[in-house]
C-alpha cells in the first residue's frame, strides 16, 4: 500500500508531504484547487511522461517520492526481487527527478531505473481508474487479465503459456532443421564431388613430399649412376684403389707393431675404415642395381604429379594441401549423420501443438464460463451506480493466431441504457460511466486482485443522492481488501471515507500554492457541509453535514 507521498515543486505545490493509511481515504477541495495534482504526482512516480513545464515557477526541478509497504510474496515484491531491487525491510521508495532542461531521472530502494521499469512497477502497486491517459480498463490486456482474475485462471494461464513456449520451440527447432538440412544437402552433395575427385590418389600425409624426392632422383637418374660407378671404381678397382692401398697400409702396420706397440691403435683405426669402406661400396652397388630396376619409374611419378596439379587447381588449393582436404571432408560429411532428424522433430511439433490445444481449449472453456457470470455480475450493479437499465458482458472473439495467453479476444462491452446496443468501452462509456464500470467491477474482483491501491477519479460524474451514498458505501467496501483514494465532488461519498483529504490553494508571498492536509472530525464537518451547501455553510447544512458522517459511520461499525 502507499504508505506516504512527497512532492516537491510540482506545478502548484511547494512542498507537501503526506501520510496515507489503510482502507478508504477521499480527497476533496474546491474545483480548481489542484486535486489532480496529486494523482499526476503519482502518475509521474509510476512511468509516466514527465513534462518540464509542470515544474513549480521559480524552481530548476520537481523531485517526487512516494513510500510503498510491499511485502515478498505480492507481485510488487516478486518485481522487486527479480529486478535485484528489494529492501530488507519490506519498503519500496520511489523516486523521481524532472529537471526544467527536460531530464528525468528515477530511482527504486535507491537504485538508478528507466521509466519502462517504474511503469512495470507501477502495474503492481496502483490501479487508477478515471478519465486520464493511463487508465488501464480500456487496454484489451488488462480486461483479459480481470476476466481471468475475476475466474480463478492463473494456473490454466500457466499451462498454456508453458505449451505456447514448447511449441513455439518446437516449431523453431523444426524450422532450423529444415535450414540445415536444405543447406547440407548441398554442401554434402559439393563434399561428395570433392571426396570422388580425389579417390584415386594417395593422400596420406607427406606423399606429396615423398613424391617430389623421388622425381629429384629420377630426374637425374643418368648422373647418379655415372657418379656412383666412378665412385665405386676409386674404392675399389686397380692397384690404386682405396681399400686395396687401405689394406696394405693395414697389414703394414700391423707388422711394424709388433715392433712398437703404440702402432696398435693405428692399425685399429685403419682396420675400421676399411670396413667402412667396404660397406659404402656394398650400398653403392645396391644403389647403382635400384637405379637399373626403377628405370621406368619416372613417366608414372610424373603422371600422378600431374593429377595432383590438376587437382589441385579444381579445388583451388596447392598440392600438399590436397590430404588434408580429403581428410576435412570426410570429417565433414561424417558429421551430417549427426543432424537431427526432421521427421522426429515435426512429431515432437505435432504433439506440442496438440497440447497448446488441449490446455487453451480448457482455458477458453473457463473464459467463457467466467465472462458469463462476470457480465451477469457487473450488469447487477449498474442500477444502483446511475447505470440506468444498463448491461454489461465480456466479448469472447477468436484471435486469427493463438498466443501464450490463448486463443480469444477479450473484450468488454457496455450499453448504458436500455435502448443503447452493447459496444467496445472506448467507444460506448464517457469518462464518469468507466470510472463508475471500474467500480462495479473493482468490487466484484476485490477479494482476488493482487493491486494494492485502487484510485478512482471523477467517479461522482452525473450522479447523486442515493446514487451517490451507494457509490461511497461500494468504496468503502472495496476499502476493506484495498487502500483505497477517491477524489470526489459528493458528500455522501466523502462522509464514507476513513480518512479525509483536503486540497486547498492560498496565496503566499506573492505565488498561488496547493496544500493538502488530513481533515480532524471538526474540521470533516466543515468540508462535508461546504460540500452539501456551497459558499454559504448554514447551520442547518453543518448539521445535516453532521448526521451524514454519524449515519455512515453507524453503518461501518455493523
Amino acid at each position: 500500500m502507499l504508505v506516504a507521498l512527497r512532492i516537491r515543486d510540482f506545478v502548484l505545490v511547494d512542498r507537501l508531504t503526506l501520510e496515507l493509511g489503510r482502507g478508504f481515504t477521499v480527497l476533496t477541495g474546491e474545483t480548481g484547487a489542484g486535486k489532480s495534482i496529486l494523482l499526476d504526482a503519482l502518475a509521474l512516480i509510476l512511468g509516466e511522461r514527465a513534462d518540464p513545464e509542470a515544474i513549480r515557477q521559480g524552481a530548476s526541478r520537481a523531485e517526487f517520492e512516494a513510500h510503498f509497504d510491499v511485502s515478498s510474496t505480492s507481485l510488487a515484491g516478486q518485481w522487486l526481487e527479480e529486478q535485484a531491487l528489494a529492501s530488507a525491510e519490506g519498503e519500496c521508495l520511489i523516486r523521481r527527478v524532472v529537471e526544467r532542461s527536460g531530464k528525468s531521472r528515477a530511482f527504486i530502494n535507491g537504485s538508478a531505473v528507466t521509466a519502462t521499469q517504474l511503469r512495470a512497477l507501477g502495474d503492481h502497486l496502483i490501479d487508477i481508474h478515471g478519465q486520464h491517459a493511463h487508465q488501464r480498463l480500456l487496454l484489451p490486456v488488462h480486461q483479459r487479465t480481470l476476466l481471468d482474475t475475476f475466474g480463478g485462471h492463473d494456473e490454466c494461464r500457466q499451462f498454456v503459456r508453458q505449451a505456447w513456449q514448447a511449441w513455439e520451440d518446437a516449431q523453431r527447432g523444426c524450422a532450423e532443421a529444415r535450414q540445415a538440412l536444405a543447406v547440407a544437402a548441398g554442401q554434402r552433395q559439393m563434399l561428395e564431388d570433392t571426396l570422388a575427385l580425389l579417390a584415386d590418389l594417395t593422400l596420406h600425409p607427406g606423399h606429396w613430399e615423398e613424391l617430389l624426392a623421388e622425381h629429384a632422383r629420377l630426374a637425374h637418374r643418368a648422373d647418379l649412376v655415372q657418379g656412383v660407378d666412378e665412385s665405386v671404381q676409386s674404392l675399389e678397382e686397380g692397384e690404386s684403389a682405396v681399400r686395396r692401398q687401405l689394406l696394405k697400409c693395414e697389414q703394414r702396420l700391423a707388422q711394424l707393431a709388433s715392433h712398437d706397440s703404440l702402432l696398435i691403435p693405428w692399425v685399429t683405426l685403419l682396420e675400421s675404415a676399411r670396413i667402412q669402406i667396404e660397406e659404402v661400396l656394398g650400398e653403392l652397388h645396391r644403389y647403382a642395381r635400384a637405379r637399373e630396376e626403377n628405370e621406368d619409374r619416372l613417366p608414372q611419378v610424373e603422371e600422378e604429379m600431374q593429377a595432383w596439379h590438376a587437382r589441385a587447381r579444381r579445388l583451388h588449393v596447392r598440392p600438399e594441401d590436397l590430404p588434408k582436404l580429403f581428410a576435412d571432408t570426410r570429417q565433414a560429411l561424417e558429421a551430417f549423420a549427426a543432424l537431427p532428424s526432421l521427421e522426429v522433430l515435426e512429431r515432437q511439433e505435432v504433439q506440442a501443438r496438440q497440447r497448446y490445444d488441449e490446455v487453451a481449449q480448457e482455458l477458453s472453456r473457463q473464459r467463457r464460463h467466467a465472462a458469463s457470470r462476470l457480465g451477469e455480475a457487473v450488469s447487477a450493479s449498474l442500477g444502483d451506480l446511475a447505470l440506468g437499465q444498463g448491461r454489461f458482458e465480456v466479448a469472447l472473439s477468436e484471435l486469427e493466431r493463438p498466443g501464450p495467453e490463448g486463443r480469444e479476444r477479450v473484450e468488454f462491452q457496455l450499453a448504458a441504457h436500455a435502448s443503447q446496443p452493447l459496444g467496445p468501452l472506448a467507444r460506448i462509456a464517457s469518462g464518469g460511466e468507466l470510472s463508475r464500470l471500474g467500480l462495479a467491477l473493482q468490487t466484484r474482483l476485490a477479494q482476488g486482485s493482487a493491486v494494492p491501491t485502487l484510485i478512482f477519479d471523477e467517479v461522482d460524474s452525473g450522479i447523486g443522492g442515493g446514487v451517490a451514498e451507494r457509490v461511497g458505501q461500494l468504496l468503502a467496501a472495496l476499502g476493506n481488501h484495498h487502500q483505497v483514494l477517491c477524489v470526489t465532488h459528493l458528500p455522501q461519498v466523502a462522509a464514507c471515507a476513513q480518512q479525509h483529504l483536503n486540497v486547498s490553494k492560498a496565496v503566499q508571498e506573492g505565488v498561488m500554492t496547493s496544500s493538502v492536509r488530513i481533515l480532524d472530525e471538526v474540521e470533516r464537518v466543515e468540508e462535508v457541509a461546504r460540500m452539501l451547501g456551497g459558499v454559504t455553510v448554514t447551520a442547518t447544512v453543518r448539521e445535516h453535514a453532521r448526521e451524514l458522517l454519524h449515519q455512515e459511520k453507524k453503518r461501518a461499525q455493523r
